[in-house]
């Protein structure tokens, strides 16, 4: 009888040293593969190892960051006054390519204010009215998502209507007459009548997002430990719902200065002494038949912008998507 307890002690004494972890002070194999040594990557870190490997982000990463500094710092790239109007200068409308940087560099418009400069001072207020507006429907839409992917229920319900109602409204037509009962159109006016219509979109996306996140097990385990609401919300839930709304947000910034120039193009946007490309390239409407650069240089700057963005959406979108690997 002893020996066959000696037997069932020793052998569950094999059993938990099978099971158990190495020690701290033991040396790794020689042979094992330094990959398995390493830490695992989460979603952030595989993504971040993805775009650094995409030319596409390198290309459009560098084309906003450039149109940051000369949006931040304008007086770098010219020292001419964008609003000041020499009307001697009307006679040189045609530009002087191999000036490159001078005020005649894109030639001069119909009031003999230098096209370049205007180009420049330009950038701020899209990229102003650009990222303002997507920061508001990001924070208020993605907030709104939350909430009704979450509880779901009578809240669900009236956020959805409500969101259905706003999505009934065509965008720029509703812009249009908000921005209408407004004498003086800011930019900050501008911001406030875009984010107005546009939150929609990153509602429905961060709503889904959501859904399909607090119906994870971790979100259940969570629940089942304790843990309160606003943990489960911003430490389990929206970590894991965001990616797509990040995807979303950036795609549709590119979006919300085409929007802004479509306005001050019609006259409901910016407006005087403000410098917009929209504004540009309207009274650049007027001359395209004789000074064609008149309108193109304000609207290239305006498809490079746009066109920026929406590279960078997509390689954001492709490396957030674990499908698109």
């Amino acid at each position: 009888m002893p020996d066959v307890t000696k037997a069932q002690t020793v052998k569950t004494d094999s059993a938990v040293d099978a099971i158990a972890p190495p020690k701290a002070d033991a040396a790794p194999e020689s042979g094992a593969p330094k990959a398995a040594q390493s830490k695992p990557r989460g979603l952030w870190g595989d993504a971040w190892y993805d775009l650094r490997h995409r030319p596409m982000f390198w290309i459009s990463a560098s084309l906003l960051v450039l149109l940051l500094v000369i949006a931040a710092f304008p007086g770098l790239f010219t020292s001419a006054d964008p609003r000041a109007g020499d009307l001697t200068n009307h006679y040189l409308t045609k530009p002087e390519l191999g000036k490159i940087f001078s005020p005649e560099w894109f030639g001069y418009d119909i009031q003999g204010r230098s096209i370049y400069a205007r180009v420049v001072y330009g950038t701020r207020a899209s990229i102003l009215v650009g990222v303002g507006v997507t920061l508001a429907i990001t924070v208020f839409g993605g907030l709104m998502g939350l909430l009704s992917g979450y509880f779901g229920g009578w809240l669900d319900s009236i956020i959805s209507r409500v969101t259905d109602i706003f999505f009934g409204i065509p965008f720029l037509l509703g812009a249009m007459v908000v921005l209408n009962a407004f004498t003086e159109r800011k930019v900050f006016v501008v911001i406030l009548a875009l984010a107005f219509l546009g939150w929609t979109s990153i509602c429905r996306v961060t709503r889904s997002s959501v859904i399909t996140a607090k119906q994870a097990d971790y979100v259940t385990a969570a629940r089942a430990l304790g843990a309160g609401t606003n943990r489960m919300l911003f430490r389990h839930v929206l970590p894991n719902a965001v990616a797509p709304t990040i995807v979303v947000a950036t795609i549709s910034l590119g979006g919300f200065i085409s929007a802004e120039a479509t306005l001050s193009y019609l006259g409901l946007g910016l407006a005087d002494p403000t410098i917009s490309w929209g504004i540009d390239i309207a009274s650049g409407s007027e001359e395209i038949r004789n000074n064609p650069h008149v309108l193109l240089f304000p609207a290239g700057m305006l498809s490079l912008t746009v066109f920026a963005f929406i590279m960078l959406g997509d390689a954001v979108r492709d490396a957030l998507d674990p499908k698109l690997r």
